[in-house]
């Protein structure tokens, strides 16, 4: 039987998924083609769902030390005086940050030296055959040469070796129109943290642009803007930074501040630069038998709104779970194919918002868009073949299988003298039961250690277990295997009512119901893990809601 699981590509998406499954105790080679990691900040917004998957992998307190927080935004159009905009408090464990994807990369690379890997670089995947049993893949470089592995995962960006390979579609088409993109200090009043867009509209074409994003250095940022002709050669790529041209002078970048900003601000300290080409692609498939694609290998789309890097690093996470799942022999055949099921449809909503908020730039006008969905907490599985709905009806406004398990603050713990909130009692490397009982329910929590013990030996041992009691109860110690908290600001009571919840390892509700009694759960691990029949005492008849 073929042994580790290989990731290509050695960016945030497959750092990320390198993590994953290392966390989970599976071990993996993660190679990429460069010898070194690219010195461009190509992706610099953190959304607040990629922090909280931060957060349950352990390095969410690194990328807030090293980020500054996107505070707001001053648009300039038309010659128009300048007008400054707040972000929206969303309400949300995390707001959004900035981050450099450089910074990105050495925080998450030095996570997983933690657990023992290390990325081998200098190395080019060449050739891939599978068959029922692994994948035969031929590496190129150091340390190269013919190896066998249970599973392959493309995180090799735009031009995807894997995808290649595997033969998958990549359909979609690329924008006219080049930007080129800075890195450099700008002296001018805006606030830290806050971003600017200077633009001049066209009936016909593109808005003449210039875009500035603060980095966490003072007085720095990335800017963009669209590329004069006379600076863009033939050849390159149709997408990303063209590394292969040479990239704009300062006087190319200050040229366009001078003609869009107000009192003209000098830029100068020009670290890098470079031409960038953007197109809109999506994989006709994520999985291809034991290939898998993820981030830019399977989507790519113009940067508005900062949806790329974040949408690759919630595929990973989506998919490291499921992958240790399988090559740990736990996994039912449905948790592969729920891959794709659940990740291609929000990699063809992104590629569409991205492209209609490109054309429409500068033209909102009076539109305002949800917030939560560029923050990525609207993203839903209810359609998901591996989430199952209890015996209450789906409804549109109320929480339900499938959903994002929101956040609750204000949780004692018996002998912590501080609030806890509930992502700390949740785990990326097992699924957790929640319980809140009803003001009638019968059953005590001590009660119900027996029928979670049931519960977690289907689920191979990998179920935690949390009773929620109301404010002004007591929770009693009633040993390491059934944690009792106190909803003491009632905000658990307020985000997901009475009832029980199946949080899955990345942070989705993959089981709801009224009560631990009712039917259905022992369908679900049937489905997640295999051989997994839940024995019948499983089906308890203890009533909590």
């Amino acid at each position: 039987m073929a042994g580790d699981i290989l990731v290509v590509g050695a960016g945030p998406v497959g750092l990320s998924l390198a993590l994953g499954l290392a966390r989970h105790g599976v071990a993996c080679r993660i190679i990429d083609r460069l010898v070194e990691p690219l010195p461009y900040c190509r992706a610099i917004g953190i959304t607040p769902r990629t922090l909280e998957v931060a957060e349950a992998m352990g390095f969410a307190r690194d990328m807030v030390d090293a980020g500054l927080w996107l505070t707001g935004m001053r648009s300039v159009v038309q010659g128009y005086p300048a007008q400054d905009r707040l972000a929206p408090n969303l309400g949300l464990p995390y707001a959004e940050l900035g981050l450099p994807q450089y910074e990105t990369e050495r925080i998450l690379t030095s996570h997983l030296e933690a657990h023992g890997v290390r990325v081998e670089r200098g190395l080019t995947l060449t050739a891939l055959n599978q068959d029922s049993d692994g994948v035969d893949a031929v590496l190129d470089g150091p340390q190269g040469g013919a190896a066998r592995f249970s599973y392959v995962v493309g995180c090799d960006g735009a031009h995807s070796a894997v995808r290649k390979l595997a033969g998958i579609g990549f359909e979609g088409d690329a924008f006219p129109w080049p930007f080129m993109l800075g890195d450099v200090r700008i002296d001018w009043d805006l606030p830290y943290g806050h971003a600017l867009r200077a633009l001049r509209l066209h009936e016909d074409a593109p808005p003449d642009m210039f875009i500035a994003i603060p980095l966490p250095e003072r007085g720095r940022y990335r800017v963009s803007m669209m590329a004069p002709e006379a600076l863009v050669g033939s050849g390159g790529s149709d997408h990303g930074i063209q590394a292969e041209m040479k990239g704009p002078s300062l006087q190319d970048l200050q040229a366009i501040a001078d003609d869009l900003l107000p009192g003209k601000p000098p830029l100068s300290d020009l670290r890098w630069s470079s031409i960038f080409k953007i197109s809109m692609r999506l994989a006709s498939r994520y999985r291809q038998g034991r290939l898998f694609l993820a981030g830019d290998a399977a989507h790519i789309h113009p940067p508005t709104g900062g949806q790329g890097m974040n949408t690759g690093i919630q595929d990973a996470f989506n998919l490291a779970w499921k992958l240790a799942a399988a090559v740990t022999g736990r996994a039912a055949p449905a948790l592969l194919d729920s891959y794709e099921a659940e990740r291609r449809p929000v990699g063809a909503d992104v590629v569409a918002r991205t492209r209609a908020a490109s054309e429409g730039y500068g033209r909102e006008g009076g539109h305002k868009p949800d917030p939560l969905v560029d923050a990525q907490i609207r993203v839903q599985y209810r359609e998901s073949p591996i989430v199952m709905h209890g015996n209450a009806p789906l409804q549109e406004d109320r929480l339900g299988a499938g959903d994002r398990a929101p956040d609750a603050n204000g949780l004692r713990r018996r002998g912590l003298g501080f609030p806890l909130h509930l992502f700390e009692l949740l785990s990326d490397t097992q699924h957790t039961l929640l319980i809140q009982p009803g003001p009638d329910a019968a059953t005590t929590p001590e009660a119900l250690a027996g029928d979670v013990e049931t519960l977690r030996a289907a689920a191979g041992g990998r179920l935690g277990a949390v009773v929620i009691l109301p404010a002004g109860a007591q929770a009693v110690e009633s040993g390491p295997d059934l944690l009792q908290i106190v909803d003491a600001e009632g905000s658990f009571a307020a985000a997901y009512g009475a009832g029980v919840w199946l949080v899955r390892p990345d942070g989705y509700l993959g089981w709801c119901a009224d009560g631990l009694g009712e039917p259905g759960l022992r369908a679900y691990f049937e489905t997640i893990f295999a051989p997994s029949a839940v024995p019948d005492s499983a089906q308890s008849t203890a009533a909590v809601a």
